[in-house]
């Protein structure tokens, strides 16, 4: 019996980054491994374009944001595998290894993204629960009788 289902996932990107800079970004529970190089200014998430793979228009413009902000939005081509967390942390996690990245490629651009405080990664993450407590800070409801 031959099978009649036709295989809807499509085919892995093939991409050459043999000449590329790597870097590391992180943001609440993400991690995104980036890898940079001199191109046309495609963006690669996962093997997709990063306008398939992020549906949010914030995401899309704080991914493209380190670019604007060097005045080179069409110069590299950035792929890029991320996992963990959800989207907002995926997207800061890419932005802040974009950043580095960027550094990598050339000293000058550290002083204009510091000041934008891209290549700081962001320490911020999710309170733990506390004992007693109905969340991290709230109290359950008080009864007087």
């Amino acid at each position: 019996m031959e099978n009649t289902q036709t295989n809807t996932k499509s085919p892995k990107l093939k991409l050459d980054f043999k000449d590329s800079k790597y870097a590391t970004g992180r943001r609440k529970t993400s991690i995104a491994k980036v890898w940079l190089k001199k191109g046309s200014g495609k963006i690669y998430v996962n093997g997709k374009l990063f306008n398939e793979y992020f549906s949010n228009d914030n995401h899309k413009m704080q991914i493209t944001r380190p670019f604007e902000i060097i005045n080179q939005a069409t110069e590299y081509d950035v792929r890029c595998s991320v996992k963990g967390g959800g989207a907002t942390g995926q997207a800061g996690a890419m932005v802040h290894g974009i950043s580095k990245a960027l550094v990598m490629f050339d000293e000058n651009f550290k002083s204009t993204l510091k000041l934008e405080k891209l290549t700081t990664r962001d320490s911020r993450a999710v309170e733990r629960k506390k004992p007693g407590r109905r969340k991290a800070r709230r109290s359950f409801q008080f009864s007087k009788r």
